[in-house]
């Protein structure tokens, strides 16, 4: 089957020899359709193409393919296997999306649509300050991006997208790692007897927030992996606690141990849920919630975070513990599946470890100075 080039006689009798090219064919049921391409050069690849996918029978029309058919594919197929902070995160960047581009047919999805996209999304009114800065970070709206750059490039191998846009992401300031330092953590443990939720447990909110961070900072978890945790992965004698393949970004199921005061508070939280730390209420209550502990600590992230965020839990463990704990042994508990992950954290521990006080100091005076 053939596909051909060719200029519109009306625009090139308009616009003369540099009116657009175009690129026609007849798909495999007999219908006649065609696409305007530009550059002569570019339709002539777009062509060769076509002619391709024709002749090696995969060629699809993705010209009347649906935004909202994809994405209840993708949710059916892709993100219910996903680990839950992961598909918060996928169901996150889809309804941002949704709701500023609002995109109905696929092959409408360009580049110009991301760009106009990222340029709505940084500076939307309610993300405002009182001075009429944006509040919504490069490193969020990069976030987003990553996750709709994955998306559409599954859009793409499944035959709902011709090819992926370009997308340019946003340029992060540098910033300094943060971590929770023990005498900031000492201060959210106190005031965790703020935390309003979760309630309706058998144990005080105070109680279920204490084993949380202290779990976090003593083993170094991801948040999905500690709420996704499950009583019966759980051996408060034997001080152990499995993480599940399913919950956590190894894709493993790994034993990990643990330390003595975790395992006093963990048996402090003893309900009729099957989650260890079960939380009913919607997944920015949590953050919010989070937030609150610190302000009542009256605990603040050094440089331009306003608050820490659980990772900054993760990243504590490291910090503290990398100079004690072997690299094999840090990267199990830590439950990296790559151990050039593991490096980075043992690197950036050493950057925020205060390893320059046991440096050389020379004696200096003002004699031998000058």
């Amino acid at each position: 089957m053939k596909a051909w080039i060719f200029q519109d006689p009306k625009q090139k009798q308009k616009l003369g020899a540099g009116c657009p090219w175009s690129v026609g064919w007849y798909t495999p049921d007999g219908k006649r359709t065609q696409k305007s391409i530009g550059a002569k050069s570019a339709a002539e690849k777009h062509c060769r193409r076509v002619e391709g996918q024709l002749a090696a029978g995969v060629y699809e029309n993705t010209s009347r393919k649906r935004w909202q058919e994809f994405v209840v594919e993708y949710e059916s197929k892709v993100m219910v296997g996903m680990e839950a902070g992961t598909r918060e995160s996928a169901q996150y960047a889809i309804n941002h999306f949704e709701r500023i581009a609002k995109p109905v047919k696929m092959q409408s999805i360009t580049s110009k649509t991301i760009a106009n996209y990222v340029a709505a999304r940084r500076f939307e009114k309610k993300y405002r300050n009182s001075e009429g800065s944006p509040l919504v970070s490069p490193a969020t709206v990069n976030k987003e991006l990553r996750t709709l750059r994955a998306i559409l490039r599954k859009a793409v191998r499944w035959g709902f997208l011709a090819k992926p846009p370009e997308i340019d992401f946003l340029r992060e300031p540098g910033k300094l790692a943060v971590y929770v330092t023990p005498e900031h953590f000492a201060k959210l443990y106190v005031a965790c007897d703020k935390a309003r939720w979760p309630e309706q447990q058998p144990y005080p909110a105070a109680d279920w927030w204490r084993g949380l961070l202290t779990m976090a900072y003593m083993t170094g978890w991801r948040i999905g992996s500690l709420l996704a945790l499950r009583w019966e992965d759980v051996d408060l004698d034997a001080a152990t606690a499995i993480s599940r393949a399913t919950d956590n970004k190894g894709k493993r199921d790994q034993k990990i141990p643990l330390h003595p005061l975790v395992v006093e508070h963990l048996a402090k939280l003893k309900s009729f849920s099957p989650l260890m730390f079960s939380w009913d209420h919607s997944r920015p209550s949590l953050f919010a919630q989070y937030r609150a502990i610190q302000n009542a600590a009256k605990v603040k992230p050094e440089g331009s975070k306003a608050h820490y965020g659980f990772h900054d839990l993760r990243r504590a463990f490291a910090t503290m513990n990398a100079a004690n704990l072997t690299p094999d042994a840090l990267q199990h508990l830590m439950q990296h599946r790559d151990y050039q992950t593991t490096q980075r954290y043992i690197n950036m521990a050493r950057q925020l470890n205060p390893a320059v006080q046991k440096l050389y100091v020379p004696t200096l005076t003002v004699a031998n100075v000058g």
